[in-house]
């Protein structure tokens, strides 16, 4: 109950009841509401930043960053795995497909070289998991640019690899008579009797004996810059330049089945067996030739001869018999 306050009134000489007016009491009823409702809004800005008290939508936003942090553990997990496929397709291509190829290594150092200049992870910086991106961030640029890396090396290799084709297609890797059509090996490479001078001296090829007719094939793919009668001693004799520095040279032909310029085959047919120039029987004078010298026909007879076949001709071709030219 509240207080009651009396005044003195002179003029009456007695005590008399103050009597508060209305206005002041309605002042201080407004001013009891504004300060509670600041106090109560005050304690509900500190409830909301204090970790008793979460909002639906903080729920929220909290499960979106736990539901982020687990996203980037399993893509930090993912480019793990990819880095060590990677680095196991970088060890082959460093020690198996470019040792094939002659070809040197990628250095390390290139291959794992990082970004230079200016920090370009800078914007992510400053947050609560600044670290956990980042590191995401950089792994990802780091393997990319690998990847890039060993693309281009991959596609060097493939390069190569078609190269080689060509290069295994070009080498003279095969008899230019066949087996069956042969009478005998007459004469091998290295030093033998002159069958007109009967004096010794280098014989630069092999000769196969056959009858007149006989097909000679091309014994590597190539391209033919000679097909006549105009060399000294070969008579009617074919040329073939094989490229990567190979050339075959088919002697005392009797006629011709290709024209300078032709482009032919491994197997292709070329010409036909004779006597003419300086021979002393129908046979065929064959010689390779790789960056100018002439070098012994015979390590060439894989493509189409067996390993037996192979002994039984080398010992014939090493004989220091009489040449048929």
């Amino acid at each position: 109950m509240a207080k009651v306050k009396y005044y003195y009134d002179s003029e009456t000489l007695a005590y008399k009841k103050i009597k508060p007016k209305k206005g002041k009491k309605v002042g201080v009823v407004l001013l009891f509401i504004t300060a509670s409702a600041l106090f109560g809004f005050l304690c509900f800005v500190a409830l909301l930043n204090t970790p008793f008290f979460e909002t639906p939508k903080d729920r929220l936003q909290a499960r979106e960053i736990e539901y982020m942090k687990l996203q980037y553990k399993i893509l930090q997990r993912k480019t793990d795995l990819m880095e060590e496929a990677l680095a196991n397709v970088e060890e082959r291509d460093n020690n198996l497909y470019r040792t094939y190829f002659n070809t040197s290594p990628i250095p390390e150092e290139q291959r794992k070289a990082g970004f230079g200049g200016v920090n370009r992870y800078e914007p992510l910086e400053g947050y609560d998991n600044s670290k956990l991106v980042k590191n995401t961030a950089e792994q990802i640029d780091k393997l990319s640019k690998e990847l890039v890396i060993q693309s281009k090396s991959l596609d060097e290799i493939a390069g190569l690899a078609k190269d080689k084709e060509k290069l295994l297609a070009a080498i003279p890797a095969i008899q230019p008579i066949k087996n069956e059509d042969l009478k005998h090996m007459a004469s091998g490479f290295g030093y033998r009797s002159d069958p007109f001078t009967k004096i010794r001296k280098f014989h630069a090829g092999m000769d196969f004996s056959a009858r007149t007719g006989t097909p000679v094939y091309a014994t590597g793919d190539g391209v033919v810059t000679r097909a006549d009668n105009r060399s000294t001693g070969y008579g009617n004799h074919i040329e073939i330049k094989h490229g990567y520095g190979y050339e075959t040279l088919y002697a005392h032909l009797s006629k011709y089945a290709v024209k300078p310029g032709q482009k032919v085959k491994r197997g292709d047919i070329i010409g036909y067996v004779g006597s003419t120039g300086r021979s002393e029987g129908p046979h065929l004078h064959y010689e390779v030739h790789k960056g100018g010298d002439v070098i012994n026909p015979i390590n060439f007879y894989y493509g189409n001869i067996s390993a037996k076949e192979y002994v039984l001709i080398s010992k014939l071709a090493n004989q220091e018999n009489q040449s048929l030219d």
